[in-house]
C-alpha cells in the first residue's frame, strides 16, 4: 500500500491519460461514422475504408475503458478514498482489467471467428458484472455515507452508468453487421442504405450519453464538490 500511496500522482496522470484516449478516440470514431453515413458524398469503396479506420480507432477507447478499472481502484487505494482498503482489491482489479484487455484484442485480431464470438460473450458478462459493482458501490456509499466519500461515490455511480450506456451502444449496434453485409453484397441503394442508416442512428443516443457522462464524471473528479 505504501508503494501505491507514493505513486498517487502518477496514477492520477495515468487516469487522466486514459480519459483523453477514451473520449478523444471516441470523438474520432463518431466523426468517421458521420462521414461513412454520407452515401452521396463518397463512393462505397471509400466509405468502407472509413469504416475500417473507424474499427481500428475504436480499439483505443475500448482499451482505455478496460484499463480504467484497475486505474480507478488503484486511485481509491492510493488516495485513501476507501478507508481500510488493502492491496487485494487493486490486485484483483488489475487482473480483471488485463483479462478484459486481452479479450478485446483477441476478439479484434480474430474477428468473424468462433474464438472472437466467445471472447465477446465473456466480455459482455464481465462488463455487466463491473457495471453492477460500480453502481452498487456508488449507491451504497451515498446512502450509508461510506465506504466512499460523497464526490467519489458519485464518480463510482457515474462510472457504472457509463458502463451501462456503453454496453447499450454495442447492443444497439448489433443489427448493423447483417445490414452492412447486405450493403457490400448488393451495393448502395435505398433498400440497403436506409435500414443500415436507421440501425446506426439508434446507437447515437447512447454514444452521446457516454460523452455526457464522461464529461460530468471528469468534472466531479476535478472539482470535488462537497469537499
Amino acid at each position: 500500500m505504501a508503494l501505491l500511496e507514493s505513486a498517487y500522482p502518477v496514477l492520477v496522470w495515468l487516469h487522466v491519460l486514459l480519459l483523453v484516449v477514451w473520449l478523444g478516440g471516441d470523438i474520432g470514431v463518431f466523426l468517421l461514422g458521420q462521414h461513412f453515413r454520407r452515401r452521396h458524398a463518397y463512393s462505397l469503396e471509400t466509405r468502407l475504408v472509413l469504416l475500417k479506420l473507424l474499427v481500428a480507432l475504436d480499439m483505443g477507447p475500448r482499451s482505455a475503458w478496460a484499463l480504467m478499472v484497475p486505474s480507478s481502484i488503484a486511485l481509491l487505494a492510493a488516495g485513501g478514498w476507501w478507508p481500510g482498503l488493502d492491496w487485494k482489491l487493486p490486485a484483483l482489479a488489475l487482473g480483471i482489467g488485463l483479462f478484459w484487455l486481452a479479450l478485446v484484442w483477441v476478439a479484434h485480431l480474430n474477428d468473424q471467428t468462433p474464438l472472437a464470438a466467445r471472447c465477446r460473450q465473456l466480455e459482455g458478462v464481465l462488463r455487466w458484472g463491473l457495471a453492477g459493482f460500480y453502481l452498487l458501490l456508488g449507491l451504497l456509499s451515498l446512502r450509508n455515507g461510506g465506504p466512499l466519500p460523497g464526490f467519489v461515490a458519485w464518480k463510482a455511480l457515474l462510472f457504472g452508468l457509463i458502463f451501462v450506456a456503453a454496453i447499450l451502444i454495442d447492443i444497439a449496434f448489433r443489427p448493423v453487421g447483417p445490414r452492412l453485409v447486405a450493403l457490400i453484397r448488393d451495393g448502395s441503394s435505398d433498400a440497403t442504405e436506409v435500414p443500415l442508416r436507421a440501425a446506426m442512428d439508434r446507437t447515437r443516443i447512447f454514444v452521446l450519453a457516454v460523452y455526457a457522462l464522461l464529461l460530468v464524471t471528469s468534472y466531479v473528479g476535478v472539482v470535488k464538490p462537497g469537499t
